[in-house]
């Protein structure tokens, strides 16, 4: 069922036509609206897969985010297929394979098992308001332990070396090796300054007086 904020039908083929036409392998969606972005890269892979059948990962930073994207993305059917793939965690689309894991590698258990010549395809994705598992105190937490002792990013480099086309969603993130792609109609989050809400797109240094 389509909700009134889901993304139109127009900006979602011209997002995906844009990344389509986005040479790099490895690409980085910087900007706010994660669950408008993940439902541009998800449609982006659905596509792919059909014309490069094969073995495509979801890697999101955690189940509780998945929840969401299933809930919250704005499209109907991203929100169908993320909501049948939450469960069994692999589901099959036509003649290719769609995977669900976490930041954790102590979920990568199913995709460990797909040759690497079979994955065609990943998208990564990171929370917009949690900080990263390698923040948390190892102390504290048996999974920031095991994630401490990985280089930076591992959830992401580790399927950079052998996928062959990769989109990470990640908001204020620096990653090396990948080309940020921005789309048009989304427009910067305002700010709100004493009492007055301003846009992000105004460059406040270069006011007149």
């Amino acid at each position: 069922m389509m909700k009134s904020k889901d993304i139109s039908k127009t900006d979602l083929y011209e997002s995906v036509k844009t990344l389509l036409e986005t040479e790099h392998k490895h690409i980085h969606l910087p900007q706010q609206k994660l669950f408008t972005l993940f439902s541009i890269a998800f449609q982006y892979m659905l596509f792919q897969s059909t014309k490069s059948p094969g073995a495509y990962i979801l890697r999101i930073e955690d189940s509780a985010l998945a929840d969401k994207l299933a809930r919250k993305s704005k499209d109907s059917s991203t929100r169908r297929f993320i909501q049948s793939l939450l469960i069994p965690r692999k589901l099959k689309y036509q003649k290719s394979t769609f995977f669900l894991d976490f930041f954790h590698p102590g979920s990568w258990s199913l995709t460990a098992e797909v040759p690497a010549e079979k994955i065609k395809g990943a998208i990564v994705v990171k929370n917009t308001n949690e900080k990263p598992m390698t923040e948390l105190d190892p102390e504290e937490d048996e999974e920031a332990n095991q994630l401490a002792a990985l280089p930076p990013n591992y959830y992401i480099t580790s399927l950079q070396e052998f996928v062959p086309k990769t989109i990470t969603i990640a908001l204020n993130a620096e990653l090396e090796n990948v080309e940020q792609v921005t789309f048009p109609f989304i427009k910067k989050e305002k700010e709100r300054v004493k009492g007055f809400t301003l846009s992000a797109d105004i460059d406040l240094d270069n006011l007149e007086d």
